[in-house]
């Protein structure tokens, strides 16, 4: 949103439960209005990664997250204000059902999100084996928050034109709010789906070809036009306070001239990061390098290094067989280069993985050997306790992030010191302790946000130019 001008327009597309399809509804409109030359800023309501990915695959830009949990409310919308401004209409997926949230209140939910945004809902409605029942649904949904604009309704998993003329009458005569489409059942191999949602794009063989897929699925089913013009007629009045929300400059801004160069392992086996992250790092003045640890050999000359999050254990054996970059990235450890690590990072520093009977070796930086369950080891918020003297975070700090795991630790040598993090909420990397770190290595199964954790991104840049000026001939 643009200082003293109109709001951008924007919508958020909701469900009444997770895997009800607004997935596909919210990539195949925002690739079927980019293809018709509107520019999608896209949106991800909480801690995903994966749609996050494939909105920003439909998009042609970057997905960012939405979320008061990791963040402040003012920082939430500022975030939505500043990445949205110069797109034509903004898209935002939420999570799981409209009104879920954390608690009672729903304070964390999508419908509270949408409020907090003055955006209107699109409600994706699961009609399986039902008909009159989805007007009920609707209109309980509608009522029991007023102060949330649900402006209309996608059908999706209809049997038939005859099932979805019921559906509409129903919700036509008792609902009074238009149905824009109808999407009929989809191909499951289109989106196939692995032990934490759909398959990443960066993974996905055939990802061009889905996102086509669900363009043309939007282009027959939705009336694309009739929901732009909606949407921007709902969000035509500017709202009130567009300029008032600031983030704190000092937690954004270049604070020392030092330029020192960042390497973040970006690839198909580590790509969970939040755009914010990469750009807090940026907007501190660091220089962002990609490697890859699945094509690369060596590591390029950094001050520090980055590794998010991904699916390491499916690309194991590449990662086991690139036995230089392991040693390079261990020794590098050993000479205090700062390194930051995130759940699937978190595995590639550890000794080894092992999967179904066979041991693959990792970077062996930290003690601690892998392996992976059937079910989810860690799964949603988490809440930590800095509680003892580390390379990143000061002690007596809280910091709020997440965790989404099937890795179990099959193994660990540590002391107590060397754990950082007392989990207060979740579940960490044993018996409530999380944030492992040897020297400037720091491994954690707790993913932060950058914008709710603004000591982060400084404390990471300040260790790099630490370890720049330790170098001979820097």
């Amino acid at each position: 949103m643009q200082k003293g001008g109109k709001k951008v327009p924007g919508i958020i597309i909701a469900g009444l439960r997770g895997g009800s399809g607004k997935t596909i509804v919210s990539l195949g409109i925002t690739a079927a209005w980019k293809e018709k030359g509107i520019k999608v800023s896209p949106f991800k309501k909480g801690p995903d990664y994966i749609d996050a990915g494939w909105l920003s695959k439909a998009a042609g830009r970057p997905c960012y997250n939405l979320d008061t949990f990791l963040c402040n409310p003012p920082i939430v919308k500022q975030s939505f204000q500043e990445n949205s401004r110069l797109c034509d209409i903004a898209v935002i997926e939420g999570n799981r059902g409209l009104y879920d949230g954390i608690d009672v209140d729903g304070s964390t939910s999508t419908a509270e999100l949408a409020k907090l945004l003055n955006l209107p809902v699109l409600l994706v409605l699961d009609c399986t084996k039902s008909t009159r029942t989805m007007a009920a649904l609707l209109m309980g949904c509608m009522n029991f928050d007023p102060d949330v604009n649900i402006c209309g309704v996608i059908l999706n998993q209809v049997a038939g034109k005859r099932h979805e003329g019921k559906v509409r009458i129903n919700i036509e005569k008792f609902c009074h709010i238009p149905v824009f489409g109808a999407i009929p059942k989809l191909k499951a191999q289109d989106f196939p789906e692995r032990h934490m949602g759909l398959v990443t794009s960066e993974e996905h063989t055939f990802s061009d070809q889905a996102i086509a897929t669900v363009t043309k699925v939007a282009r027959d089913n939705i009336d694309l036009d009739a929901l732009y013009q909606a949407v921007t007629f709902e969000c035509h009045s500017t709202d009130p306070d567009a300029t008032t929300t600031q983030i704190n400059s000092s937690e954004v801004k270049l604070t020392e001239p030092e330029p020192v160069t960042i390497g973040i392992i970006r690839d198909s086996a580590f790509q969970f990061y939040y755009p914010d992250n990469i750009d807090a790092l940026k907007k501190l003045g660091a220089k962002i390098v990609f490697i890859s640890p699945l094509i690369e050999e060596t590591i390029p000359d950094v001050h520090a290094i980055y590794m998010g999050g991904g699916f390491p254990e499916t690309h194991a054996p590449q990662l086991a067989q690139n036995i230089f970059f392991r040693e390079k990235l261990r020794n590098l450890s050993q000479k205090g280069l700062p390194i930051y690590a995130e759940c699937g990072g978190l595995i590639f520093l550890g000794t080894s993985i092992l999967l179904s009977g066979k041991e693959y070796p990792m970077s062996g930086i930290l003690p601690i050997k892998f392996g992976l369950s059937n079910r989810p080891q860690g799964h949603g918020y988490t809440k930590v306790a800095v509680v003892n003297e580390n390379p990143f975070f000061k002690m007596g700090d809280t910091l709020k992030g997440h965790e989404f795991r099937y890795s179990s630790i099959l193994d660990i040598d540590y002391k107590d010191p060397e754990m950082a993090f007392k989990m207060e909420r979740g579940k960490g990397i044993l018996d409530k302790k999380d944030g492992f770190f040897k020297q400037n290595t720091f491994g954690t199964y707790t993913h932060i946000h950058a914008l709710g954790s603004p000591s982060w991104a400084p404390a990471l840049i300040k260790k790099a130019r630490a370890f720049k000026a330790s170098l001979p001939n820097k």
